[in-house]
């Protein structure tokens, strides 16, 4: 029975692998060129767009490492945080980024972040100053979708972690190389396909495992741990044991994809604006399902407490420690979910960072005069570092056991989003932002988050944790950047005004004779 349980887990890890790969080759046609390769022409529709972006967002980090860890901090509460995730982080996103981005930076001609504030600030210095951030703190990032595999790799197939890692680098290289955006936004929509169905079935097979949901939430509530929380059924309350910190999850993980350059470039590529208000919805309701389903299964990891020791194995044996018990074939789709969702967001990483590198550092300030023939070989070239590095700084850190995965995230996005979020938002819609306030605000959230990385025990209590600075600097950002704006020299008027004229364009349109008819009577 083992030896049929193992052949059922590798024929469909095999055919996974094919279907990504196949992919990958059959999308090279859409990557001749620079922006067939970094934004599939723009010409991506709403369903392929929308899949994109949910699949970017929720990777192994938030399976494995956000919900064992806030599900055990917060008991059922930490669903509020998948909440958050689908009508703040996507939704809210969608409708205020979407349109303003896609115009933009058309209007603009910018295919990456760094582009944009170049453009629309006439500031090269803000273009190599946020490549380097990207490029920077894009790298733990990376290594951190690896470490959600290890537990679970281990618990189906008893493979060693770095073997996981290598063959995971390696085909998400092969297809991102191949195809460019189009190969990863084909094959998000698959691996999000897999994620819709994978997370339903899991959580409703854990459930199960604990008698339904009633009994499970029954027995949830008479766990006690008084050096969290004296009140009794506390882990099965509406806000759990501590609200403040459950908030500043909310922040970060919701309201910080609206500053991810790997999340914002979504909207570079999408077809037209009848396509965003679809790709709205079903962004939102994949967002529901997937966050919603791993904050809520991660709700009850204290029922399993007798197979798993947080203090000595971590959060992260949490959720692999639920899923231990279901049966091969569920335990081959929760494998394959967790594959689908870090597959995704590497590819969409390492396409930004490649990109970003390629486009905004080398073409603009080493080499001037670069061919589209050399953009595009640079571009693969330094994908294929990047995924290695990541991989390398991956093992190095399971082996030395340095951190657990949602602090390598909540770090990589605290600076990310709390530098670009508040002056790409006001880039998009205040004529008065002056590059002076973006400089200062990606200075403030670098230095804060990378003080919190080197110096924690000294910052404040509620901001020693990598998420609560982050979502500090988010927040910050608020205030900064209209502040330093408005003390600062305004940008030259015609400047703005010929920016801002791509939301002012008008269409006419021809009126037949029978419509104005009436008026005349």
């Amino acid at each position: 029975m083992e030896i049929f349980d193992l052949i059922v887990k590798i024929v469909l890890l095999v055919i996974f692998f094919g279907v990504m790969v196949g992919v990958g080759l059959y999308c090279r046609k859409h990557s001749t060129d620079v922006s067939g390769f970094v934004l599939g022409g723009r010409n991506v529709g709403p369903w392929l767009t929308a899949f994109a972006y949910g699949t970017s967002y929720f990777s192994a980090v938030v399976f494995v490492g956000y919900a064992g860890q806030f599900g055990w901090k917060y008991g059922i509460a930490a669903t509020w945080a998948g909440i958050a995730n689908a009508f703040l982080g996507s939704l809210l996103a969608w409708a205020v980024l979407g349109r303003r981005t896609r115009i933009m930076t058309q209007h603009l001609n910018s295919a990456t972040m760094p582009q944009f504030f170049d453009a629309r600030f006439e500031s090269p210095g803000l273009k190599l100053f946020s490549s380097a951030v990207i490029f920077i703190f894009l790298i733990p990032y990376t290594a951190s979708l690896y470490n959600g595999l290890s537990r679970l790799f281990g618990m189906a197939f008893n493979i060693d972690y770095s073997i996981c890692v290598i063959v995971m680098a390696v085909l998400t290289g092969v297809y991102v190389i191949a195809g460019g955006y189009m190969a990863t936004a084909m094959n998000d929509f698959i691996q999000g396909i897999i994620m819709l169905f994978g997370i339903v079935a899991v959580v409703a097979a854990v459930l199960k495992s604990q008698g339904g949901f009633l009994p499970a939430l029954d027995a949830l509530s008479r766990v006690t741990d008084e050096t969290v929380s004296s009140s009794p059924g506390v882990f099965a309350s509406f806000f759990g044991p501590d609200p403040l910190n459950l908030l500043g999850v909310m922040i970060l993980t919701s309201l910080g994809t609206w500053g991810l350059p790997q999340m914002v470039q979504k909207f570079y590529a999408i077809k037209s604006e009848k396509a965003i208000n679809k790709g709205m919805v079903i962004s939102t309701v994949f967002a529901t399902v997937v966050a919603g389903g791993c904050y809520f299964l991660g709700g009850f990891g204290r029922l399993f407490s007798d197979k798993v020791d947080v203090a000595k194995d971590g959060f992260d044996a949490v959720i692999p420690a639920m899923l231990s018990g279901l049966p091969a074939i569920l335990i081959a789709l929760v494998v394959i979910l967790v594959l689908s969702a870090s597959m995704s967001t590497l590819s969409s990483l390492v396409l930004t960072s490649s990109s970003t590198l390629t486009l905004d550092f080398i073409k603009g300030s080493l080499k001037k005069n670069m061919s589209e023939k050399g953009q595009l070989f640079t571009m693969r070239l330094l994908i294929a570092v990047f995924i290695a590095i990541s991989a390398v700084i991956a093992i190095l850190q399971y082996r030395a056991n340095v951190t657990f995965i949602a602090q390598l995230m909540g770090v990589s996005w605290g600076a990310l989003a709390g530098a670009f979020l508040a002056p790409f938002l006001f880039g998009l819609y205040w004529k008065r932002t002056t590059k002076l306030s973006c400089a200062v605000n990606f200075l403030f959230s670098t230095v804060v988050m990378l003080l919190n990385i080197f110096f924690r025990p000294y910052f404040p209590q509620l901001l020693q944790s990598p998420i609560n600075a982050g979502a500090f600097c988010m927040l910050a950002g608020f205030i900064i950047v209209p502040l330093v704006s408005l003390l600062s020299r305004a940008p030259a008027k015609e400047k703005v005004a010929s920016i801002f004229s791509c939301y002012d364009r008008k269409v006419t349109v021809a009126v037949t004779d029978s419509i104005g008819a009436g008026e005349e009577e």
